[in-house]
């Protein structure tokens, strides 16, 4: 399906209308499960109710950021539908627009409780530090194991086969902070639940996650429990 701009997540799927992929083992991979029989992208316009629709496209900026989201089907492997983020960062108007709007929501959120953005490794990275910018923030990594210098604690998370660890410098937060997750996209929920847990390590508050797409067929926000999850587009 397309996505439900600025919407709640919709209810599961039904029963059979998708094949259940997992994500790589370099994080979580931005591609949703093709509905079985399909072979090519889904309609370019939302699929929902009238009265939803015409609040969502009475967004400009969430406009500019859907229509430059590419789905490319069978990527990385057979049977997934890719989701490309990377026009999104090459038209300075939809990265414009995709960084004010998460910011817009934090804002309304959180107010000026928030200390830090937390960019998650690697595509986290590319909206962090803007993300922060934007808000007036410092940004921290969250950085796969063996990447930062320093003293680091670090966790890790199971992949369909083997584990992945994340970690963060020790002197990144003092007890008590608040901070806000951020990624490119929410799938299994795996690399995100864990930089939630490393964050308690160093007991700092986690206030949200936020990501630009999600695919909610994957139910990631349910690894997250009590966290709140935002999204800006959602994908089943």
């Amino acid at each position: 399906m397309a996505p439900l701009l600025g919407a709640p997540p919709p209810p599961p799927s039904r029963a059979g209308a998708e094949l259940l992929s997992l994500p790589l083992a370099s994080g979580p991979a931005p591609w949703a499960p093709l509905p079985l029989g399909a072979g090519a992208e889904p309609p370019s316009r939302p699929l929902v109710p009238a009265t939803r629709a015409e609040v969502a496209m009475a967004d400009p900026e969430l406009q500019l950021v859907a229509r430059r989201i590419r789905s490319f089907p069978d990527f990385p492997i057979p049977g997934v539908l890719f989701r490309d983020i990377s026009p999104v960062l090459k038209d300075p108007t939809s990265f414009r627009a995709s960084i004010s709007l998460l910011a817009n929501h934090l804002k309304k959120a959180h107010g000026g409780r928030i200390d830090y953005i937390a960019g998650l490794d690697s595509r986290g990275f590319l909206f962090g530090p803007s993300l922060a910018q934007e808000l007036g923030l410092g940004c921290i990594l969250i950085r796969k194991r063996g990447k930062l210098p320093g003293p680091t604690v670090c966790t890790s998370y199971a992949l369909e086969y083997g584990k992945a660890e994340l970690e963060i410098q020790r002197d990144a937060l003092e007890p008590g902070q608040k901070v806000v997750v951020v990624d490119d996209l929410l799938a299994t929920g795996g690399t995100m639940c864990a930089a939630c847990e490393l964050l308690g390590q160093l007991q700092a508050e986690v206030l949200e996650c936020v990501s630009l797409v999600e695919l909610t067929s994957l139910k990631g926000r349910e690894k997250l429990g009590a966290v709140p999850f935002f999204s800006l587009l959602q994908y089943e």
